[in-house]
Parts: C-alpha cells; sequence; structure tokens
C-alpha cells in the first residue's frame, strides 16, 4: 500500500442556509459524517459545524476523489439523519469548499475548526477557510514568483523539518 499524507480542509453548507445544525441535531449529524468519512477510509482530524454549514479536516485516501469523498459523507449523513428525523430534513448545498495544507499546519487548522462557534460569535473567522464556491476572492488572486531553488542554502532546514515529519 501506498504512503501518502493528503491533509483537507472541507467545509459546505446547508441547502438554502437554514440554521439546522441546532444543539439538538448537531451531534447526530456530525457522527453520522465522521462515521462515512472513516468508512471511505479517511481519517478524521477534526469536524465541527456552525448554525448552518460544517467543517471537516480529514485525510482523504488517494484512491477516492475528494468530490466523491464529500459526497459521499453528505448523502449518508442526510439519509441516516432524514430516516431517524423525517419532520426536519437534512439537504445539503450543492457547492462545497476544499483547500489541502501540509502536516505542519494540520494543528492550525484542527484548532480553527474547533473553535466554529466562538469564531462565528466573535467575527474571527479566516475568510478563505469559510470558501464553498469558486467567486474569485475581493481582493483578487495572488500569484507570487516561486523563490529560487538553493540546495545548499535551503537543504538542510528542509531536511530537518521533513525529518520532524510522522
Amino acid at each position: 500500500m501506498a504512503y501518502t499524507q493528503l491533509y483537507y480542509h472541507l467545509v459546505w453548507r446547508v441547502r438554502n442556509g437554514g440554521p439546522l445544525l441546532t444543539a439538538a441535531a448537531e451531534p447526530l449529524i456530525l457522527d453520522y459524517l465522521r462515521w462515512r468519512a472513516i468508512g471511505l477510509g479517511g481519517a478524521v482530524f477534526a469536524l465541527e459545524g456552525a448554525a448552518d454549514h460544517v467543517h471537516l479536516v480529514a485525510a482523504v485516501p488517494p484512491r477516492v476523489a475528494v468530490h466523491a469523498f464529500v459526497g459521499q459523507v453528505q448523502r449518508s449523513a442526510a439519509t441516516r439523519f432524514n430516516h431517524r428525523t423525517p419532520e426536519t430534513p437534512l439537504a445539503w448545498a450543492d457547492d462545497y469548499g476544499a483547500m489541502t495544507f501540509d502536516g505542519k499546519r494540520l494543528p492550525y487548522v484542527i484548532a480553527y475548526v474547533e473553535q466554529q462557534k466562538a469564531h462565528h460569535a466573535a467575527g474571527t473567522i479566516i475568510p478563505v477557510l469559510e470558501r464553498v464556491d469558486d467567486r474569485p476572492p475581493a481582493r483578487g488572486a495572488v500569484h507570487e514568483a516561486p523563490p529560487a531553488y538553493r540546495v545548499a542554502a535551503g537543504m538542510a532546514a528542509w531536511w530537518g523539518e521533513m525529518m520532524e515529519m510522522e
């Protein structure tokens, strides 16, 4: 089996922006999401919601396309929740956000997701981690020129960082 280190921050909304993730519904929905993500071979590092959306930090196995992973996790949770609670049906919006990041930043992304409710209450969200559509950012995309690759100067630091990774 191949070794991979594929970390994703995933976010998606409830259809029509409804505040479905109530105190009673949220634990069930998050359990269903977690159960399916793990069933697909994913590793769940953080999973939290706000009133109308969910954030998931996970390692997605390379054999599963990100779009398929999100879709299957969403469908499974909605089906199970709707079977149990038909009076308040759950439906997810079609769009979602997916960002990759490296293992060095994993603890920071986990901490951000675990504090979702506090971030939304205090207005301290990170906009790029809340995006669920492909609209261009307000300030436009920033494309930086890649730095010159200097083997001798940066090799020791890079080697040390890589050795610290599990």
